[in-house]
Formats: C-alpha cells, structure tokens, sequence
C-alpha cells in the first residue's frame, strides 16, 4: 500500500497530542481520523476500514495494549500498529510487540521519526506481486496465492521470514533483486547485509538439493539475488 492517501486513525486521549499528530500527519497527506480512547477507537472501526492505527498506550479505562491484543484476533488482525507510550523500558516495549504491536515509539519523539515509521510500516503492508501461477523448484512446487511450499510428500514448513523472501523473489522469477528490495520485502527498517544473507541461506536449505551448489535461488554479485524455477 502506498503512503499516499493512507487512512489512519490516532488513538490518544491527550487532546494537544491527538490533535497535533493529526494536523501533522494532514499536512503530508494522510487521511486522519481521531479517537480519543479505545471504546471511540472501536467505534470508529465498526464503520471505517484504515490502514494503520496510531495509538497510545496510557489511557483510562481500556489501554493501547489491551485493544491491540484484542485487535490481532478477528477484528483488525492485519491492520499495522504503532504505539505511543511514554514507558519505554525494555520489558514494555517486549510487552507491546506480544500483544501484537508493529512498531513502538517512545514520547517525546520527533514527527519525523514518526513519519518514517508510519512509512516504513505501510510499505511493509503492501503485498508483493504474485506470480502468474505455482512456480517448479525441482521436486517442489511454489503456490504464491496459498503461500506454500510443497514436497513430493508434503508441504514445507517455512517461517515468516523465509516466506516473505521467497514470495518477493518469486514475484519475479529471473529478475535480480537488490538486497534493499529484499529488506522491505522482509520488514527491515534498514539494509542489513548480514541478516538478508542469513535468510538466504536458511531458504536454500529448504528449496535446493543441495544448498551449497544452488539451482534456483543465484547470489549475483555485488547486485543481489535472482530466483530461477525449473526442474
């Protein structure tokens, strides 16, 4: 999903804040829509669909990690989430991401910063192309639309990282991608070299006869790595 035109609802019950964000978040424009506490936020989405939430997480009577716990089951179990808090200690923040949180951003912040993460954040929930159909992998079979790998026997078991890569690469079977088009494929807020490598190679175990003389995933030197089906 694209930034521009992002509908978000911001959840605060401090008046000032509420409506400096929203001003804010307008002026580089987003739709906003405020709440001034989870009972008006739940209001508001039984009749509204948004693609992100800010919230705080400090208010009276339900709080910001209450709701989002309660979000991530059938209600919103998609929609990002960014939360606000004044306690950022460690085991708040560890607290936070539990009940479902994507991100987390501790008071006083800088509106710049918080505008990164929101983009950040919306890019991550953009859904990659999908292939035009399941994609060989020798005795593999890749089904983007089921997102699963399946054996001669049966399916593979991958991890949200592994999936995340391999649906990007596989979006676009012989093209190269850049290790910055892999980082945003896989929620990574900046290039991390060492990470991208590690998942790359965690997912030629699962896909490759032998993963030290790959078939299909291709490092391509000094540009990035290219998925290449067949039998």
């Amino acid at each position: 999903m694209s930034s521009e035109g992002a509908h978000i609802l911001v959840v605060d019950d401090e008046p000032r804040l509420r409506g400096l964000l929203s001003r804010y978040l307008i002026e580089q424009g987003f739709r906003v829509t405020m709440a001034d506490s989870a009972a008006q936020a739940r209001d508001k989405l039984r009749f509204m669909d948004f693609d992100l939430m800010v919230l705080d997480v400090m208010m009276p009577g339900e709080s910001g990690l209450e709701l989002t716990g309660d979000l991530r089951g059938e209600r919103a179990p998609d929609m990002p989430i960014l939360l606000l808090t004044a306690r950022d200690a460690p085991e708040d923040i560890i607290a936070g991401f539990e009940a479902g949180a994507d991100d987390y951003l501790g008071k006083p912040f800088d509106p710049r910063v918080l505008l990164a993460r929101i983009r950040a954040m919306l890019r991550r929930a953009q859904p990659p192309p999908q292939p035009a159909g399941p994609l060989q992998l020798g005795d593999k079979m890749f089904d983007a639309s089921r997102a699963e790998l399946v054996g001669p026997n049966s399916r593979v078991r991958l991890t949200g990282a592994e999936l995340s890569l391999l649906l990007a690469l596989a979006a676009r079977p012989h093209e190269i991608l850049s290790r910055e088009a892999l980082a945003v494929a896989l929620g990574l807020d900046d290039v991390n070299e060492r990470a991208i490598d590690v998942q790359v190679t965690r997912l030629r175990r699962k896909i490759e006869p032998d993963p030290r003389e790959p078939r299909f995933l291709h490092t391509v030197r000094g540009k990035g790595y290219t998925l290449k089906p067949g039998s």
